[in-house]
């Protein structure tokens, strides 16, 4: 597969040949899923907590007699059954994480990269740097790519400080280095926006 690279202007430039074992792969949907399962266990805090009948507060004594008033029996006033007694197998804090094997991960973004190649979603250009940081500036370039108004990813081999600035008041669309690509992000944007700098770097870690 090969892909033309553009600059900011959106002017063609060379056609570069995409690495088939990373571009060319047939995405397993089971395996995208667990592997997004997984990262999006690793998000969760863990910090829900409830307390039981002996945490909360309140007496532990008899409220009142066991016969003779004309009440339900009760014990203590931390039953789970009153108002503001202890929760019945309620949350505790844990952590939901769980693990991928390495291979799988590796397949699975391979998986991801080959879905944006083949639905023709994904856009390789020469450099993406300002001499300034201004969002005007990343505002014009997604209009010459056709990406305005949509979701985009862009890879490059590193965070640039003013493409950070220039793209950090426009919505859905995140940078990336190439050590931060991951499934999730993938498949959430709808264009992914690749440097040759970024692909170089795709091809070493995965090729």
């Amino acid at each position: 597969m090969k892909v033309t690279c553009v600059d900011k202007e959106n002017k063609a430039g060379e056609q570069v040949e995409l690495n088939p074992r990373i571009f060319e792969v047939q995405p397993k949907l089971d395996l995208l899923h667990q592997v997004v399962r997984m990262q999006l266990a690793r998000r969760r805090s863990g910090t829900a907590c409830t307390k039981t009948r002996s945490e909360v507060g309140g007496g532990s004594r008899k409220p009142w007699r066991q016969k003779g008033t004309g009440r339900a029996r009760a014990g203590t006033a931390r039953s789970p059954l009153w108002v503001g007694g202890g929760t019945v197998f309620g949350p505790k804090p844990r952590s939901y994480d769980f693990a991928v094997p390495k291979k799988m991960r590796r397949s699975a973004l391979k998986g991801a990269l080959s879905a944006k190649a083949a639905e023709g979603k994904l856009l390789l250009v020469e450099e993406l740097d300002f001499p300034q940081p201004k969002t005007k500036q990343m505002v014009s370039c997604l209009a010459d790519w056709g990406l305005s108004g949509r979701k985009v990813l862009i890879l490059d081999a590193q965070k640039k400080r003013n493409v950070v600035k220039s793209l950090s008041n426009i919505p859905g669309v995140d940078l990336l280095p190439v050590e931060g690509l991951n499934v999730y992000d993938l498949l959430w944007h709808e264009n992914l926006v690749l440097t040759k700098a970024a692909l170089a770097e795709i091809e070493k870690r995965l090729g």
